[in-house]
């Protein structure tokens, strides 16, 4: 099994795809960020999440897309920002028939660290000797590694998704 994972924020979104070949055996296939310039405006960052990651499914064909949920903030301009973000990155997946499962940050964290208040530099590490890298990834692209690795320990999709693909509602 092959999954998408995306760490969406509006300037700096996190990605990942990470193929399963056996119960430990893991391989990444690519990771990174999708970085949007500090002036661009919003509706061009969006655009730019959708193309980058509509690049990466072209690419690497996942089965499925495995999204960090949204996070609890204090500020509501922060959440609509942050949902728009992750709006583009369902969009991307959707688009192209994958389903779509949603994964709350402590639940990724736990997954990967074993405790849900774990550190950026935490995961990071983790998520390094997890999938034997051989550099350790950026905050964001761990954060994408972490999720997909969240999405394999729930049982690889054996929850229903949150978002079928087209035309399985």
């Amino acid at each position: 099994m092959r999954v998408l994972a995306i760490d969406p924020a509006l300037r700096k979104t996190g990605f990942a795809v990470i193929e399963r070949r056996g119960d430990d055996d893991f391989h990444v296939r690519t990771y990174g960020i999708i970085r949007n310039p500090p002036k661009l405006l919003q509706s061009g960052c969006l655009v730019n999440i959708r193309g980058g990651l509509d690049e990466v499914i072209r690419r690497h064909e996942p089965e499925a897309c495995a999204v960090e949920s949204v996070i609890y903030v204090q500020s509501y301009k922060t959440a609509i920002t942050m949902g728009a973000a992750r709006g583009a990155a369902i969009i991307a997946a959707a688009t192209h028939g994958l389903p779509i499962y949603e994964y709350a940050p402590k639940r990724v964290k736990q997954a990967v660290v074993g405790r849900g208040a774990a550190s950026k530099e935490q995961v990071a590490f983790m998520i390094r000797a997890l999938l034997k890298l051989d550099e350790t990834p950026s905050p964001d692209a761990a954060d994408a590694l972490a999720v997909g690795m969240a999405h394999f320990y729930a049982g690889a999709g054996s929850d229903r998704p949150t978002s079928p693909p087209p035309g399985q509602v």
